[in-house]
């Protein structure tokens, strides 16, 4: 199945004006400076935000429609979203609460080992790490079966250390889903090891300038490490 959207939506400062394509078992990055639309365009994509005008499909379902008035809401898109705040309930044990809406709770047992959280799953989640507490919410996401995932700078509240393990994790994972997937991030070395393709955003519209010029300048933090391999980038217009 494909996920595929073009869209615009009118905010303050500028316009959201962007169309993607992304494949099952594909990862697309959407990277770029805060503030630049990234979010929400994830949140069009999930229903939270509604466009000013365009469409969205997933294979031969139609999500959103302008002209036809069409705008299926979020609960029957049927969802993996993995915010960067973890929204775990708080009065919820981590295995209750990645068994929530789950389509079967055997399924999350499994998950709690692929992610080596199963010794928590009695835990609130004040009582563990961030990490840990993100890794539950990465379980809830898969455990509905979603048919896309959307992950909204899941790791950037988490330290270096945590944030590589977790990339490690979600890497080896992505192959083995069948679904789409749209990453968020402002990570430039992030993106180029996660991605299967990256769209640069900024101000709302793709900008592969940006790409080439944040990553010729001066070392510092988020620069990309020596050797990264980029991938191919695309875009569907």
């Amino acid at each position: 199945m494909t996920v595929s959207a073009s869209f615009r939506k009118k905010l303050r400062y500028f316009d959201v004006d962007i169309s993607l394509e992304c494949r099952s078992g594909k990862m697309m990055v959407l990277i770029g400076p805060s503030g630049g639309g990234k979010t929400t365009i994830i949140r069009m994509l999930a229903g939270l935000e509604k466009p000013d005008e365009g469409s969205l499909c997933f294979g031969n379902d139609i999500w959103f429609d302008s002209l036809r008035r069409i705008n299926v809401k979020p609960q029957k898109r049927r969802l993996g979203y993995v915010f960067q705040d973890y929204n775990l309930f708080p009065h919820l044990n981590l295995f209750d609460n990645a068994a929530f809406a789950a389509a079967d709770k055997k399924e999350v047992h499994a998950l709690f080992e692929l992610f080596r959280i199963d010794h928590l799953k009695k835990r609130k989640p004040h009582m563990v790490s961030g990490g840990e507490r993100q890794r539950c919410a990465i379980c809830q996401a898969l455990a509905r079966h979603p048919r896309l995932l959307l992950l909204d700078e899941p790791f950037s509240a988490l330290d270096v250390v945590t944030r590589r393990g977790l990339r490690e994790e979600i890497k080896s994972l992505k192959g083995k889903l069948s679904c789409p997937i749209i990453y968020v991030t402002h990570d430039i070395n992030e993106a180029l090891f996660l991605a299967d393709e990256i769209l640069p955003v900024v101000d709302g519209k793709a900008d592969y300038g940006w790409m080439q010029r944040t990553i010729t300048r001066e070392p510092g933090e988020g620069t990309p490490t020596r050797g990264a391999r980029e991938p191919r980038l695309s875009l569907v217009y």
